[in-house]
């Protein structure tokens, strides 16, 4: 498998990840958004912000999209889960910025175990009111954020 920058031609195998993926892991989420809706969306995320692909042959099986101090999305085909292609998405999103932050649905348990233990710590809980989903949600923040930070003096 190869990880490469996406271009406009992979928006319609973006959308698909993100509609099974979604899907899978989230079945309890309204489907807000028409198909159409979905390619505008991630066609403007491609165009304006960092989104990198995971590439099995000819096949996307996963993406992440990112921007300064944000991780938006990282979806990977329900398929090619847990084989570490979600660990090296999110490596070029922390290689190319100092800090960053992602939301999480609280009852995402498996996504909210998945950046914990990639050294996310969770920093807000949230009633959902200011998603459109409607659904409680959770902060994430890399590194630990700096007032959560133990220091021991070691003398």
């Amino acid at each position: 498998m190869k990880i490469k920058r996406a271009t406009e031609d992979d928006t319609t195998q973006i959308v698909d990840i993100f509609q099974q993926a979604r899907e899978s892991a989230l079945p309890y989420l309204p489907i807000l958004h028409t198909n159409q809706e979905d390619l505008a969306y991630f066609g403007a995320a491609v165009e304006k912000t960092t989104v990198y692909v995971m590439k099995d042959e000819d096949r996307l099986v996963a993406f992440c999209a990112f921007r300064t101090d944000w991780v938006d999305h990282l979806y990977v085909l329900p398929v090619y889960a847990r084989r570490g292609i979600g660990c090296a998405l999110v490596e070029k999103a922390k290689a190319a910025h100092p800090r960053l932050q992602l939301w999480v649905f609280q009852r995402n348990e498996a996504a909210a175990a998945f950046y914990k233990a990639i050294g996310f710590t969770l920093v807000k809980l949230t009633d959902g009111a200011d998603n459109e989903e409607r659904e409680p949600d959770a902060l994430y923040q890399w590194p630990e954020p700096f007032d959560q930070i133990h220091v021991i003096d070691v003398e």
